[in-house]
């Protein structure tokens, strides 16, 4: 059995890995989050691993309220930093492999086509700026070692995201506003978690920063179309600009992922957002028809 330490487990992404651990029986999944394990505590961290004995650690711990990040800055530098660091450092010692996620928010939107690995970053928001950090230290710790995923927009059945906040006010309103000038890429997290797993359970891990995200782009409003056409087809989706709806954090306009490199060395098949959207969904209107 080759055991696995999996941090941020109540998460949406630790929640879909969570589901999909009984498919690969040759793997020890160890789950925590916070309760279990402090990652801010580097010798609870060092503790922790050591006595594992881990051969892999996926990082699906974050801080991911992008705006209250703003405010609440050291914070979010000691979980998207400081705690990778820790976390890494723990890895080197017991000569484990990292599996660590990230985000399209390292990029300030700017650009014209998607965004591949090797662009420079340029985070404008607290957020960006601190998970930027986070793959710093990460790669400096475990240069031959670590597997980086920027992703995007992510969403799944549990947690806070984007499609749960649609179908909420689908059902209390006749008519939303949402942004459709910010482009990007709706990531499904149970794609994303067969995208770890297959990464895990490779041959050959090969190292390095990937783009993974669904496939195809949409604006915000776009996907609300798509998530209330299905869920609540009454409520009236009206397009604003980013302007209309001034935030805390500044959003990237353009995230879109070049997923070049990851088909090509892993192999991967990505779904299309539209399909994998309809999936959860389904699962949501099957769920509320019990």
């Amino acid at each position: 059995m080759i055991p696995v330490l999996v941090t941020g487990a109540r998460g949406q992404l630790g929640d879909a890995i969570r589901r999909r651990i009984y498919r690969h029986p040759n793997y020890a999944f160890t789950l925590t989050d916070i309760d279990e394990l402090d990652l801010c505590d580097s010798k609870a961290v060092a503790d922790f691993v050591r006595r594992g004995r881990y051969a892999y650690i996926i990082n699906c711990a974050a801080y991911t309220a992008v705006d209250r990040a703003e405010s609440d800055a050291e914070r979010c530098l000691q979980i998207n930093r400081d705690a990778v660091g820790h976390l890494a450092t723990a890895a080197r010692e017991v000569g484990a492999r990292m599996i660590h996620i990230s985000t399209d928010y390292v990029f300030d939107g700017r650009a014209h086509r998607p965004y591949r690995e090797d662009d420079t970053p340029s985070p404008t928001s607290v957020y960006g700026r601190t998970k930027l950090a986070g793959e710093h230290v990460l790669l400096e710790a475990l240069p031959t070692d670590a597997a980086i995923l920027r992703t995007a927009w992510l969403y799944s059945e549990v947690g806070n995201n984007f499609v749960k906040t649609m179908l909420r006010l689908g059902a209390e309103r006749p008519e939303i506003r949402v942004v459709n000038d910010q482009i990007g890429s709706p990531t499904y997290a149970g794609d994303l978690a067969e995208a770890v797993l297959h990464i895990l359970t490779a041959p050959t891990f090969h190292p390095g920063v990937y783009h993974y995200t669904n496939e195809g782009t949409c604006s915000w409003y776009d996907f609300a179309c798509h998530i209330l056409r299905v869920a609540h087809p009454a409520c009236i989706v009206l397009p604003i600009s980013t302007a209309d709806y001034p935030t805390p954090a500044a959003r990237p306009a353009y995230s879109v992922l070049d997923k070049t490199l990851i088909r090509t060395v892993y192999g991967l098949s990505i779904p299309r957002w539209q399909d994998s959207l309809d999936r959860c969904l389904h699962h949501f209107m099957d769920a509320a028809s019990l």
